[in-house]
C-alpha cells in the first residue's frame, strides 16, 4: 500500500454517537457518559432524549403481552367490590370477572391487586388484613391460598401485615411473597416482656411456608397504588421519610439472593402545588411516572426510568411535558409507552406520548372506592404456578 500523509481523523460525529448509543441498555449508555467531558452531558441533550425513548418504546418486548386494564371498584347498591377487564385497541371490550373465595362475598373483604401479573397469575390480598393472600390466575381458575403468617402473639400486642411484594424467583423456579410484620399496642402490666421490633417475612410457594428475613430495609409507600412492581426477578417498592425535607427512595430486593438495594429518587416536591408518584413498567424498565403543578390549575408530567438499582445517577428523566388541568393520578405505563390517568372527575384517560394528545376511554374509576391496575402478563419461561 503506498504510504499517505493524510491524517487520520479521532472524531465521531454527534449524529453517529447518538444513534449508537440511544440503542444500548440504558445502564450501559449512562457509564458512557463518564469517559469523556462531551459525553457527561449526553442525556442533558433532548435530541438524544429524544431518540432514546423512541428505541425504547418502539422495542418488542416478547416479556409481555398487550396490556389491558384491571378495574377493581365498590358497587355501594350491592354493597361489593366488583372486578372487570378492559380490553381492545381503546380499551373498548369490558367483561366483568368473578372474585376467587373468599373475595367473592360481598362483605368483610376489601380486594387489593398487588403489582402485575406474571405468567397469568394475580397477587390478592384483603386490603383491611394484609394475612388473607391468594395467587390466582383468572384464565384458567387456578388459585394457591397463602397460608396465614404464624405470627407470635403477645399479651395486649396485635400483629399487623404489611405486603410488600409478589414475584418469581428464576433460580429456584419458585413464587415468593414479602411481607412486613410490625406490633402494635400495649399493656399497663411494666414487667410484661415487650414483643419484638418489626421485622420481614417471605413466603415460598415451593414449600408452601413462611421464613424470617434478616434484612434492613425501607416499607413500602402503602397508600399509593402505583408503589410496587416485579421485574425480571427484582421486587420494586417506593417509599419515603417523613422528615423534612422528605425524600422520595426506590428499594429493589432480589428474590434470589434475598438481598435488598436501595436507590433514592432525586426529583422532590419542593415548591410544587401538587406532586404523586407512581412506579411502573415502561418496555423493561423500573419507571417513575411524576405528575406535578407548579401554579394550579396547570398540570405536568415527568416520566424518569432507573438504569442500574443503588445509583442514584441512573435514574434518567425522558419526559417532561405539559398537560391540561383536570390530572388527578397517575395510573401506568401500557404498550407503547402510553401512559394512563385518572382525572379529578373519575374518568380514565390515555396519554400518547407520541403525539401529546389525551383521550379519555370511556370508563370511571373514583380514586377511594376503586383500582385501577395494568395487566401485563409478565410471561417467564416456567411451568407456571404449581400447588
Amino acid at each position: 500500500m503506498a504510504p499517505t500523509n493524510q491524517k487520520v481523523s479521532n472524531h465521531v460525529p454527534d449524529d453517529i454517537v447518538f444513534s449508537i448509543f440511544s440503542k444500548l441498555p440504558l445502564k450501559s449508555a449512562n457509564r458512557f457518559t463518564c469517559l469523556g467531558k462531551s459525553w457527561s452531558t449526553l442525556f442533558e441533550n433532548p435530541y438524544f432524549i429524544n431518540m432514546f425513548y423512541k428505541n425504547i418504546v418502539s422495542k418488542y418486548h416478547s416479556l409481555y403481552h398487550e396490556a389491558c386494564l384491571l378495574l377493581n371498584y365498590f358497587e355501594s347498591t350491592e354493597n361489593q367490590w366488583k372486578l372487570y377487564l378492559l380490553s381492545g385497541e381503546r380499551y373498548e371490550s369490558k367483561v366483568q370477572m368473578k372474585w376467587p373465595h373468599p373475595f367473592d362475598r360481598n362483605y368483610g373483604y376489601y380486594p387489593n391487586i398487588l403489582g402485575s401479573g406474571i405468567n397469568d397469575t394475580l397477587c390478592i390480598y384483603d386490603r383491611e388484613h394484609d394475612s388473607i393472600i391468594e395467587l390466582w390466575n383468572p384464565a384458567t381458575g387456578e388459585l394457591n391460598s397463602v397460608p396465614q403468617n404464624k405470627a407470635r402473639m403477645y399479651y395486649e400486642f396485635e400483629p399487623i401485615f404489611n405486603i410488600h411484594g409478589f414475584g418469581y424467583d428464576h433460580v429456584r423456579d419458585d413464587y415468593k411473597v414479602i411481607q412486613y410484620v410490625v406490633y402494635i399496642g400495649g399493656c399497663e402490666d411494666e414487667w410484661q416482656v415487650a414483643p419484638p421490633g418489626p421485622y420481614w417475612d417471605i413466603y415460598s410457594l415451593r414449600s408452601n411456608s413462611w421464613k424470617k428475613l434478616y434484612v434492613d430495609m425501607p416499607q413500602r409507600y402503602l397508600t399509593s397504588e402505583g408503589s410496587m412492581v416485579y421485574l425480571n426477578g427484582v421486587c420494586h417498592w417506593w417509599g419515603k421519610t417523613y422528615r423534612q425535607p422528605s425524600e422520595t427512595f426506590v428499594v429493589s430486593f432480589n428474590l434470589a439472593t434475598e438481598v435488598p438495594v436501595t436507590t433514592l429518587f432525586p426529583f422532590d416536591s419542593h415548591g410544587l402545588k401538587r406532586f404523586d408518584r407512581h412506579l411502573t413498567m415502561l418496555n423493561g424498565f423500573v419507571a417513575m411516572i411524576v405528575t406535578y403543578a407548579k401554579t394550579s390549575p396547570s398540570f405536568h408530567i415527568s416520566i424518569s426510568v432507573l438504569g442500574e438499582p443503588g445509583v442514584e445517577e441512573s435514574w434518567i428523566k425522558l419526559f417532561d411535558v405539559g398537560l391540561m388541568s383536570g390530572i388527578d393520578h397517575p395510573i401506568g405505563a401500557g404498550k407503547k409507552g402510553d401512559i394512563f390517568l385518572r382525572k379529578d372527575d373519575g374518568e380514565l384517560a390515555c396519554l400518547d406520548l407520541s403525539t401529546g394528545v389525551t383521550e379519555n376511554i370511556g370508563v370511571k374509576a373514583e380514586r377511594f372506592h376503586s383500582q385501577t391496575v395494568i395487566y401485563k402478563k409478565n410471561i417467564i419461561p416456567t411451568g407456571g404456578i404449581r400447588n
